[in-house]
């Protein structure tokens, strides 16, 4: 379920709100609600998930190699045994 909120902001803005939406296909709602959610993201998140996979990548081999019988079946022809 949605609330409305009502803001105030500049015409200049507003205008440009509505340029850049109307560019990427959206609404100016959706630009603001996208901003909200920035807003009040966690910012230690930010980017764990790249950093995670970075690691995983990095060290797979070693995972594997440390447990044999758990290690996953290949994807990548390139790191096939």
């Amino acid at each position: 379920m949605s609330k409305s909120v009502t803001i105030r902001v500049p015409e200049e803005l507003h205008t440009q709100l509505q340029e850049l939406a109307e560019a990427e296909g959206t609404s100016v709602t959706a630009l603001i609600t996208e901003a909200a959610r920035n807003a009040v993201r966690d910012p230690r998140l930010e980017g764990a998930a790249e950093v995670f996979r970075s690691y995983i990548a990095e060290n797979a081999d070693a995972f594997d190699a440390a447990f044999p019988g758990d290690a996953p079946a290949r994807q990548d022809a390139s790191r096939a045994a």
